[in-house]
């Protein structure tokens, strides 16, 4: 059975009669087609008992119909209205649609207020985005193949940023010779804003790089990934260009033993919590706890953050076919900043991870 069967199959019995996929990466998971419409309307209509279809801005239509969309596709021009459009393609086939589920995570207050406008007499009570986290939170063999080659073109980016390394190049420099090397390869797309961070400025979790020189005997943290056939990589090291200092040796082997061990215990029937906690605990003995300030790991596939949260509170079960990032991080503010990631696919017996670049502390000379 589809993705897109298997909703359908939720819908019927559930009694809906519409489900109404916004989001665009879950449009992508259940056709194929991938495109961020940013202000246009880009729709996803799925019924209990007829063939769906994507609702598109007019200069996507033919791009629909490219990638063997089999059902109807539909367009409509900047000047008109997207939802009139909508509501005279549903009551071609539904006279009187009542029972609608919805994104609810997702459709905006001003888009839902103009489908109520046109379905006043409509009932918007489901929820999809449950439904559609669990039904992509396990993956096929087939996108774990994908997954994995992604995988390999994030260590191929590794190696790249590692060897552009150099006092005579910024953060921003290294990024570009990454993505340029990338692209040369037919990488077009990465999955996030690639992040190059020397010295202090690692010990911004989420700080983009930056025009300062990489600094020499300090730490420098690269986090990255690629898109490969609509799915994802990313990963996270951290390198010593030079040799660096005792206490930041420290910070960088208690982050590593929270990482492997994390990943060597995570398997089948553990719950997300306890994961965490593995990491988190090391990093606390050792002092840093209070400098390990996000949760262990989060879901990834077609989107580099998807369901679930690897983190204290939740108590869901691990299973095979998930695949999330385990990334324990210590960021001390004027001292350094160390992340070490990789993501992994649940198996019968414990995990794999999709990246392999070495995670032993990496001593790389100045240039």
């Amino acid at each position: 059975m589809s993705h897109l069967e298997k909703l359908q199959e939720w819908l019927s019995s559930n009694n809906y009669q519409i489900g109404y996929v916004s989001d665009y990466k879950n449009i992508q998971y259940y056709t194929g087609f991938a495109s961020d419409p940013v202000e246009r309307t880009l729709a996803l209509l799925v019924f209990a008992d007829q063939d769906p279809f994507i609702f598109a801005p007019a200069l996507e239509v033919e791009a629909v119909k490219e990638i063997g969309w089999k059902y109807p596709v539909y367009g409509y021009l900047d000047h008109e209205n997207p939802y009139e459009i909508i509501k005279h393609q549903i009551l071609q086939r539904i006279k009187a649609p009542v029972r609608w589920a919805i994104e609810k995570n997702n459709l905006n207050v001003a888009r839902f207020e103009q489908l109520h406008e046109k379905f006043p007499q409509s009932e918007f009570n489901g929820n999809l985005t449950p439904i559609i986290e669990r039904e992509r939170l396990i993956k096929t063999p087939a996108e774990i193949e994908k997954l994995k080659i992604a995988g390999k073109w994030a260590d191929f980016a590794f190696k790249v940023g590692f060897n552009a390394l150099s006092t005579h190049r910024t953060e921003q420099d290294v990024v570009a010779e990454i993505e340029y090397a990338l692209k040369k390869k037919g990488i077009t797309h990465t999955s996030f804003d690639t992040i190059v961070q020397s010295g202090t400025n690692a010990a911004e979790p989420h700080g983009a790089p930056k025009p300062d020189y990489i600094q020499k005997n300090k730490l420098t943290l690269f986090d990255l990934g690629v898109v490969y056939q609509g799915y994802i990589s990313d990963a996270s090291r951290t390198v010593a260009f030079g040799e660096i200092d005792q206490k930041t040796k420290d910070i960088y082997q208690v982050c590593l033993e929270a990482q492997l061990t994390a990943q060597a215990a995570a398997k089948p029937g553990m719950r997300a919590a306890e994961l965490d906690k593995i990491a988190r605990d090391i990093i606390s003995n050792a002092g840093f706890g209070e400098y390990f300030i996000h949760r262990l790991g989060h879901g990834m596939g077609q989107s580099e953050h998807e369901f679930p949260s690897i983190m204290e509170g939740n108590n869901l079960e691990l299973q095979p076919g998930m695949c999330f990032s385990i990334e324990p991080g210590i960021y001390i503010p004027g001292i350094a900043g160390v992340r070490i990631e990789d993501c992994v696919h649940v198996t019968e017996n414990g995990v794999e991870p999709f990246t392999h670049t070495n995670k032993d502390l990496r001593v790389l000379p100045i240039k």
